[in-house]
């Protein structure tokens, strides 16, 4: 019988294990937004909320409904870029990083 892990929980430890990790997956996911691709983005966000603030705390940091924010962080969520903002901001804040836009 093979042995495998849950994707989702590799994830939370490896976020909790490494911080520069987490970071990357937030630079990620402002790059994907920036560059067309939302819907990936928001499976990322909504991974790095999971391991770490939890829904619970960024609806309460952000004043937000937690399941508006599960539903803007789903494949096919819509949110509004005051939303967005108000969620990199909470995600930027708990992993202590700067967001920086550079011309390529």
């Amino acid at each position: 019988m093979t042995l495998t892990r849950d994707f989702k929980q590799t994830i939370v430890e490896r976020v909790q294990r490494e911080p520069a990790f987490a970071a990357a997956l937030l630079d990620e996911a402002a790059s994907l937004f920036l560059n067309g691709e939302p819907a990936t983005a928001r499976v990322i966000l909504r991974d790095l909320v999971n391991a770490t603030v939890g829904f619970e705390g960024l609806a309460k940091a952000t004043e937000r409904p937690s399941k508006s924010l599960h539903r803007m962080l789903s494949a096919n969520g819509n949110p509004s870029m005051d939303n967005l903002a108000a969620i990199f901001d909470v995600l930027r804040r708990n992993l202590q990083v700067n967001i920086e836009v550079r011309a390529a």
